[in-house]
């Protein structure tokens, strides 16, 4: 199991190219990949994207690539004559309106948007193969932080399933008592009203039949039970953690009706406590794969 939060960074420095991939991924419900590439690559975008694809299923992830060729010839730069004198004659225009002098220089025309240009695009048939090795590096370095931080989640929330099992057990075994001790209740608030006065016994039974089966929770907890046993089989596998979102959310169901039901002090006392232990399960399922 792989958790969404992680980053990954390979590098290849040989015969004057230079490249960087790096990437960062935190979760998201579906995959969302935000690439900030060279301009010159942008034709390789949905190969980078479908190689990404391969190592990772869902999450937000955020691809950087940094590129510089200084292979000789590597690059011949050009002058765009027209936006240079579009600048230029601009500095004039906004001078004279201000009245103020114009100190426009050669270094800030340089510097200006699309005066420079590199006219020879790196030889992407060349690299081509370059870019996917270093793309694939980064995601593996990026799967081994994703595998260690997963199993610790893992880990971390198998204790927790542990303590949620003991937690229904022990509403399990407080529930039948909840009905007895109610009848014992209700007969002596009956005795002491009527006193000496005979009351219908049928009627009492019928009165604590009714109650036992509006608070009865044998069946959420059954249910809870088996979610419990899926969650620790589920859990073993890779690139649930969608299904294990929606088996959290069924395990809020039940606990919540468990609460609705309760007519006792100490079932909500520990059903409040599964409450907060089934929270802290789902936000850590949040940053599974």
């Amino acid at each position: 199991m792989y958790s969404m939060t992680g980053y990954g960074r390979a590098d290849y420095s040989e015969n004057g190219i230079n490249l960087v991939v790096e990437l960062k991924t935190v979760n998201n419900r579906n995959f969302d990949l935000n690439t900030k590439i060279p301009r010159a690559f942008i034709s390789l975008e949905d190969a980078i994207r479908k190689t990404v694809q391969e190592y990772v299923r869902r999450g937000r992830i955020d691809l950087f690539v940094t590129f510089s060729d200084t292979r000789e010839n590597s690059s011949n730069i050009e002058i765009n004559f027209d936006k240079a004198f579009g600048y230029y004659n601009a500095s004039k225009v906004l001078a004279e309106k201000f009245n103020l002098e114009n100190d426009f220089s050669v270094a800030m025309l340089m510097k200006s948007p699309d005066v420079i240009v590199d006219g020879m695009a790196p030889d992407l048939t060349e690299i081509k193969q370059i870019i996917s090795d270093v793309v694939k590096n980064a995601c593996l370095k990026l799967n081994e932080m994703r595998k260690v931080e997963g199993e610790k989640l893992v880990n971390d929330m198998l204790n927790r399933m542990e303590t949620i099992r003991n937690l229904a057990k022990s509403i399990e075994n407080r529930a039948p008592l909840v009905a007895t001790e109610h009848k014992v209740k209700l007969q002596a608030r009956i005795e002491e009203a009527l006193k000496d006065i005979k009351y219908d016994e049928a009627r009492l039974l019928n009165e604590v039949a009714f109650y036992t089966d509006k608070v009865n929770i044998d069946e959420e907890l059954t249910r809870l039970k088996s979610h419990i046993e899926q969650f620790i089989e589920i859990i073993k596998l890779d690139g649930m953690g969608k299904k294990l979102d929606f088996l959290m959310q069924e395990f809020n169901r039940e606990t919540n009706t468990i609460c609705s039901k309760s007519n006792d002090i100490e079932v909500t006392r520990l059903a409040l406590e599964l409450k907060n232990e089934i929270e802290k399960v789902r936000e850590q399922v949040q940053n599974l794969e």
